[in-house]
C-alpha cells in the first residue's frame, strides 16, 4: 500500500541515522577480543549518548557520559549535586589488565575480559566476562586503592542499564547496594536521579527500574575476601 509523504520521509531519516557510523560502538568493537559481541542494549546505550550529545572526545578518543558534564559539575555543592549515576564509558579493552591481575598478559585474560567502563573517580572499570558457557555478563575490578568490589554487577547488559539508572553516586561503593539512592546513613552526597535517562530505560527496554542495587547484584564480593558465592571472584582466583 502507499504510505504519505511525511511517513516516508521518517522512514528514510530513521534510515539514514541508523546507516550514520557510531563512534563509540567503533572504538568498543576494535578492543573487543574476537569471540566477543557488543549486546544490542550496549549499542542502544551508545545510541542514546550519542544522540544526546553526551560525550568528550579527547586525545582521538569519545568518551560518554549519562548527564552533561558541564551541569553536573556545575550542580555541586557540599551537599549533592545533580545527575544520577556517574560513569564514563570508554574502550579499555585489554590494555589495563596487567594492573589488576599477576597474570594479566595471560593469553586467556586477554580473551575473556574486555573494560569498557570508568566506575568510580579511583579508577575502578566494568568490564565484559565471557564465562566458561559463552555467556556475556558484566563485572566489576575494584581499583584496589579505594573500591575492593570484584564481582559480577549484572547477568545481562539489560540489567547493568537498571544498575546504572537506580541513581547511586557511583556503583564501586557496595556499602551502598541495600539502600535505595541517598538513604543509606553514612551518605555523604545527595545525588538527585538521572530522569531523562530513567525514563529511557523503562520505555525503551519495557522493564523498571530496581529500588536497590541488590535487586540486580546476586553476590557483592570484595577482592580480599575469604570466599564468595560470586561466579566472577571464584574465576579471577587462579590469575590473582
Amino acid at each position: 500500500g502507499k504510505i504519505g509523504l511525511k511517513q516516508w520521509c521518517i522512514h528514510r531519516d530513521r534510515q539514514r541515522r541508523s546507516a550514520v557510523k557510531n563512534r563509540m560502538i567503533d572504538q568498543l568493537r576494535n578492543v573487543m577480543p574476537s569471540g566477543m559481541q557488543i549486546p544490542k542494549e550496549i549499542k542502544a546505550l551508545y545510541q542514546y549518548i550519542e544522540d544526546n550529545h553526551l560525550y568528550i572526545d579527547k586525545n582521538g578518543c569519545r568518551y560518554g557520559v549519562l548527564f552533561p558534564e558541564d551541569e553536573l559539575m556545575a550542580s555541586r555543592t557540599e551537599h549533592g549535586r545533580e545527575g544520577g549515576t556517574r560513569i564514563i564509558f570508554y574502550p579499555g579493552g585489554t590494555e589495563n589488565l596487567k594492573y589488576w591481575f599477576a597474570s594479566g598478559e595471560h593469553e586467556e585474560l586477554q580473551q575473556r575480559l574486555c573494560v569498557f567502563a570508568q566506575t568510580g573517580g579511583e579508577g575502578s572499570e566494568a568490564a565484559f566476562w565471557l564465562t566458561d558457557e559463552g555467556e556475556l555478563k558484566i563485572i566489576h575490578m575494584g581499583s584496589g586503592s579505594g573500591s575492593m568490589l570484584s564481582c559480577v554487577l549484572a547477568d545481562n547488559a539489560l540489567d547493568f542499564l537498571r544498575l546504572i539508572a537506580i541513581g547511586y553516586d557511583e556503583i564501586c561503593w557496595d556499602e551502598d547496594f541495600a539502600y535505595p539512592p541517598n538513604e543509606n546513613p553514612d551518605a555523604e552526597v545527595m545525588v538527585k536521579p538521572n530522569t531523562k535517562f530513567q525514563n529511557w530505560v523503562t520505555q525503551a527496554f519495557g522493564t523498571r527500574i530496581p529500588k536497590t542495587a541488590l535487586e540486580v547484584v546476586k553476590h557483592p564480593a570484595n577482592m580480599d575476601d575469604e570466599s564468595s558465592e560470586d561466579a566472577f571472584f571464584k574465576w579471577i582466583q587462579k590469575y590473582m
